[in-house]
């Protein structure tokens, strides 16, 4: 059993989902404290703004975000390559907001700002490193030299997969399975050339990913 967050970390749990779920623009500290089941002079006391909400939810990013870049493969190339993609997409997901809504808080949360440049580079070198592995264990027919843009294509359909079906009209909230979607959608950019054994175990992990609550 967990033990209870404490005030502070729950707050900024809370902001977090109801800005993934709403929109950073359209929820209120006041909104937030109503959540939490506290007064909002409470929720000043631990955060003086919103801003200041933002700021430690992108903490949080960054950590999330430091874990999952330090994943190497290991020793099962197509196992660890789905483990990876699926860590990649639950970031993608569970800090959504951060992603879409910038333009409503017109900056990133400082830390967010300072590191996403390198972030993105950091990403497209990890899948890079993800997809050789599968090619030096001959999982992958693919040409060393166009990896990169492989791993940049693959990153760019795992980063708006979720929006893409948002814009589209199409549901992504809990059990539509847009997560999974997205992940296959990704592996049509190169199954073709995966090892048909290969190719059905990315599809079997991806259907073992259960879909947690998303934003509309």
């Amino acid at each position: 059993m967990k033990a209870p967050l404490k005030t502070r970390e729950r707050i900024a749990e809370t902001a977090r989902v109801l800005f993934n779920e709403q929109g950073y623009g359209a929820v209120s500290t006041a909104a937030v404290a109503a959540a939490c089941g506290i007064a909002e002079g409470n929720l000043w006391y631990h955060y003086k703004t919103r801003r200041t909400l933002l700021d430690a939810i992108g903490e949080r990013f960054a950590l999330a975000i430091e874990a999952r870049l330090a994943l190497r493969p290991a020793n099962d190339p197509v196992g660890d390559y789905a483990a990876m993609v699926g860590a990649l997409m639950a970031e993608f997901r569970d800090f959504r907001f951060l992603y879409r809504d910038q333009q409503s808080y017109g900056e990133h949360a400082e830390v967010v700002g300072i590191n996403a440049p390198g972030w993105t580079e950091r990403t497209f070198d990890q899948l890079e490193l993800y997809l050789a592995a599968l090619v030096e264990a001959e999982q992958l027919d693919w040409p060393r030299e166009r990896l990169r843009d492989l791993a940049v294509n693959a990153t760019i359909i795992l980063r708006y997969g979720l929006e893409h079906y948002r814009e589209m009209g199409e549901a992504t909230g809990s059990g539509t399975g847009s997560v999974q979607r997205t992940l296959r959608r990704h592996l049509t950019l190169f199954e073709h050339r995966l090892v048909p054994a290969a190719a059905r175990r990315l599809h079997a992990a991806i259907a073992q990913i259960e879909a947690t609550p998303l934003a509309a």
